[in-house]
């Protein structure tokens, strides 16, 4: 289903709503390294790594990304979690040179899609959010209007609708859709970039460890392609065709794909459910509409430029 269709003609993403920190102390690294699931020794100045934070049943607590800034690291998440993040992490620091501070407010986040990063001010910081090549540009709060109105003569802004759709052509899992408190991280794909299995022992690690030598997972985020182009929606529940007694998974996030001109959606179906191909039924259980036909597809249901 991954059809090929280029670069967006929008490039220009405004982040500055997400939840912003910095972390000092003497006892940072080997902190967040006993935190996250990835290794904090992979983020530098230039470069942001993508994590989580989990609880010890390997549930995400928190999804971020995190870059070193002089003596700090810098850490942004969705703004859902400016008030949970720091109060989950802070829970840890026992005997620790760690100091947490709340930066949202200072700064702005922009984020383009280009190989090459953008020559202006500001610090500019490479980060995989998109599934393509791409640069954060972080810059005083004060100036953001400034910044976004200098991007904006050399990439094409993306608005939050379009952003969205993007994202769900692109399978990229969001807080508050396919991230939750009841989410294993491997569940949602973010093993390739969000989980080091090398670093050593973090909060929730057995978890994933299990899971990674077993192979096995109770549910994964899929791609879902409506059959007959009837609109879905998230919270619609999947079905085997013919039998609504067994719930076998649900739809997190939906949209209407410009690129490939169909209906599509991102959901989570358990195991035995969810090969590519398989054939399922999306139902509002609010409602008493025909069930829309669906089909388990590949994902991204679009590909990034690159590959």
């Amino acid at each position: 289903m991954a059809a090929r269709s280029g670069l967006l003609d929008c490039v220009l993403f405004d982040l500055s709503d997400r939840g912003k920190f910095r972390a000092r102390g003497n006892d940072r690294v080997r902190f967040f390294n006993g935190q996250l699931t990835n290794d904090v020794r992979k983020a530098s100045e230039t470069t942001a790594i993508e994590a989580g934070v989990l609880n010890a049943k390997g549930k995400l607590d928190a999804h971020l990304f995190i870059h070193v800034d002089a003596d700090s690291f810098v850490m942004d998440t969705a703004s859902e979690l400016r008030e949970a993040l720091p109060k989950r992490l802070e829970r840890y620091i026992i005997a620790d040179d760690v100091q947490i501070e709340d930066v949202t407010d200072h700064f702005s986040i922009f984020h383009v899609l280009t190989a090459t990063a953008p020559r202006m001010a500001g610090k500019i910081v490479a980060a995989l959010r998109f599934g393509e090549p791409g640069f954060d540009i972080w810059a005083e709060a004060s100036v953001h209007d400034e910044v976004f109105a200098q991007l904006s003569t050399q990439f094409a802004f993306c608005d939050p609708h379009r952003t969205e759709s993007f994202r769900i052509e692109l399978g990229i899992p969001k807080w508050g859709r396919e991230l939750t408190g009841e989410v294993i991280p491997v569940e949602a794909n973010l093993e390739r970039h969000c989980i080091d299995y090398e670093k050593g022992c973090y909060i929730g690690q057995e978890t994933i460890s299990r899971m990674k030598m077993s192979g096995q997972r109770s549910k994964s985020l899929c791609g879902l392609l409506s059959l007959n182009d009837s609109p879905l929606a998230g919270e619609m529940r999947l079905f085997v065709p013919g039998d609504y007694r067994k719930q076998v998974g649900w739809i997190t996030s939906a949209t209407r794909s410009e690129r490939l001109k169909k209906e599509i959606a991102l959901g989570y179906v358990k195991r035995g459910f969810n090969a590519v191909g398989s054939k399922l039924e999306a139902m509002d259980p609010a409602e008493s509409r025909t069930p829309v036909p669906v089909e388990v597809v590949d994902l991204p249901l679009v590909k990034p430029a690159g590959a």
